[in-house]
């Protein structure tokens, strides 16, 4: 299984002039896709994707291609302490990660899937726990 983060969604679904990045990851999405890989949405990435959309025909119509296309994976118990798990690791590493990429990790450890994203904060994860990535490098961003 793959879940897909915001960072790949937003790439291929809310870019009105996609650069040459957002290209790159797009054409990698529809190459998965054309695989028939098994590949969800977690539903904090359904949240952030749709949340700041001003215009309401955009809103429906990248909601309605997230919800059409891709089962969406809700966040149990075992996954919130999970990312709890993971945020205290990093945070005890040196690692700063957000709450909502700590159970984006655990969703995906949880369920021995690979995460897709550009984010590289979750390389600095992966070094520590057990998350495995498909990732595309974001152009023009360095990890520190």
């Amino acid at each position: 299984m793959i879940l897909l983060d915001t960072s790949v969604l937003w790439a291929a679904l809310r870019r009105r002039s996609p650069g040459p990045a957002e290209s790159q990851v797009a054409q990698a999405l529809s190459g998965l896709l054309a695989t028939r890989e098994h590949i969800s949405v977690p539903g904090l990435v359904l949240q952030e994707v749709l949340s700041g959309i001003r215009e309401a025909l955009q809103f429906e119509k990248i909601k309605s291609i997230i919800l059409g296309g891709y089962p969406i994976v809700l966040a149990e118990t075992q996954d919130h302490l999970l990312a709890a798990s993971i945020l205290n690791g990093c945070a005890r590493k040196g690692v700063a990660i957000s709450s909502v990429d700590g159970l984006l990790a655990a969703l995906a450890v949880n369920r021995n899937a690979s995460l897709f994203t550009t984010d590289r904060d979750f390389a600095r994860v992966s070094g520590l726990f057990p998350l495995k990535l498909l990732a595309i490098p974001k152009r023009g961003r360095e990890s520190s």
